[in-house]
């Protein structure tokens, strides 16, 4: 039996939701079919835009960006403030009606999620029969719409979900790559973070066509694993399978809520060198070293993003878990402003595991040690400030770029 997968996207989640609020308070005007957003203070021209109406998308409106260049772009454009508990609850019906036709679901964040049709093909005549009721049910039932992408892969159940909208059931199985998914930008490409697209532009590769058709060693040569990933996207290739009991990352690891949404990169990467301070600590205390490094990302929309990538050497050094923290982060970033980052370890192994060097760093060791500090270094660096805490307090010593920064809160 072949796996048949749906990805199902609320379309324009927020404006959606506050719409049906809206027309059952007797609102006279559903805010979705004029120019309107949710987000940001119109008198203080504050804040960025959640969501955007078809009409509001007209004027060249951009989820995530600030709501004064909304206002230049759309002077009479309506604002609405977000109500996120109300959204909470609209996601929980959302997912409460699929549950009635199957329980293998994976919520990826609170409008979006994977269906797994495969063990329910007997109760329908056909898939599409099947998406045509679900999609139709949502709409009479919760007064919002959704788009449903149909495959045997997540990456392209996913892919097809973004094609046209609102309300639309599209297909994108393996066959139809060449002809539905290859003309479009690489940018649209799930998991094409922005850098990424920077680097795969330089190299003459605008679409996801031109990314499928160019050899993988070139494309992992400029993004490493990453490349490798997106390569396999471009292809349509992805054996994941829908997870419906999503495990917890095991390991060691710390996350942070922001106390305001960051968007420049030399903030985020402050917060994640403050992450990495506190897990690499919390490793060496454990006596442990980890072969799995990974970061979590949750948007200021709420939705979410991981990315990991295993190590050769398992590791508790400072320095190497930030910038492999930071190389994770650049690979996925979509350019939205972040409201909660964190860094997990997994796969831990004790701390005087024996260590190989590959041929490559045995060959370079000695000139890499004249451009930054070798391993042994660093390791007795970080044992060195451990000491030294130990004694005085955790704030006895700290980084000079982490000093006189906000606090921020640690979960």
């Amino acid at each position: 039996m072949e796996q048949i997968i749906f990805h199902i996207d609320v379309n324009s989640a927020f404006l959606s939701w506050t719409a049906v609020k809206l027309l059952k308070e007797g609102n006279d005007v559903d805010v979705r079919t004029i120019p309107a957003i949710i987000g940001g203070d119109r008198e203080k021209r504050h804040g960025i835009v959640l969501a955007k109406s078809i009409s509001a998308q007209k004027y060249g409106i951009k989820t995530g960006e600030p709501v004064a260049d909304a206002l230049k772009k759309c002077p009479d454009i309506m604002i609405i403030p977000p109500e996120h508990e109300y959204y909470r609850e609209q996601s929980r019906k959302f997912i409460s009606i699929l549950k009635e036709y199957t329980s293998d679901i994976e919520q990826v964040s609170v409008d979006e999620c994977y269906f797994d049709y495969t063990g329910i093909q007997n109760k329908f005549s056909s898939y599409m029969s099947a998406a045509e009721v679900i999609k139709n049910r949502i709409q009479n039932e919760l007064g919002f719409t959704v788009n449903i992408g149909i495959s045997s892969k997540k990456v392209l159940a996913k892919m097809a979900s973004d094609f046209e909208k609102p309300n639309k059931i599209h297909t994108l199985f393996p066959e139809e790559i060449k002809t539905k998914m290859w003309p479009l930008p690489v940018g649209e490409l799930f998991m094409a973070g922005k850098s990424s697209v920077e680097v795969l532009n330089k190299l003459g590769i605008h679409t996801i066509g031109q990314l499928a058709n160019t050899p993988v060693n070139i494309v992992e040569s400029h993004l490493k694993k990453h490349g490798k990933i997106l390569w396999e996207y471009a292809n349509g290739i992805d054996d994941s399978k829908v997870n419906a009991t999503k495990e917890d990352f095991k390991g060691i690891g710390n996350s942070t809520t922001l106390p305001t949404d960051l968007d420049k990169i030399d903030d985020i990467n402050l917060v994640l060198l403050q992450l990495a301070v506190k897990v690499s600590g919390r490793l060496r205390e454990s006596g442990q070293k980890a072969k799995t490094i990974a970061i979590e990302i949750k948007y200021n929309d709420f939705s979410k993003m991981s990315h990991q990538t295993s190590l050769y050497n398992a590791t508790n050094v400072e320095n190497e878990i930030y910038e492999n923290a930071k190389q994770l982060f650049k690979d996925i970033w979509t350019g939205k402003p972040v409201r909660l980052l964190g860094i997990r370890t997994a796969n831990l192994v004790g701390e005087d595991e024996p260590e190989q060097m590959s041929i490559f760093e045995l060959m370079n060791e000695k000139q890499s040690q004249k451009v930054q500090p070798s391993r042994e270094k660093m390791k007795k660096l970080d044992k060195a400030l451990d000491a030294i805490k130990e004694k005085y307090g955790e704030d006895a010593v700290s980084r000079a770029s982490l000093l006189n920064k906000d606090k921020i809160k640690k979960h």
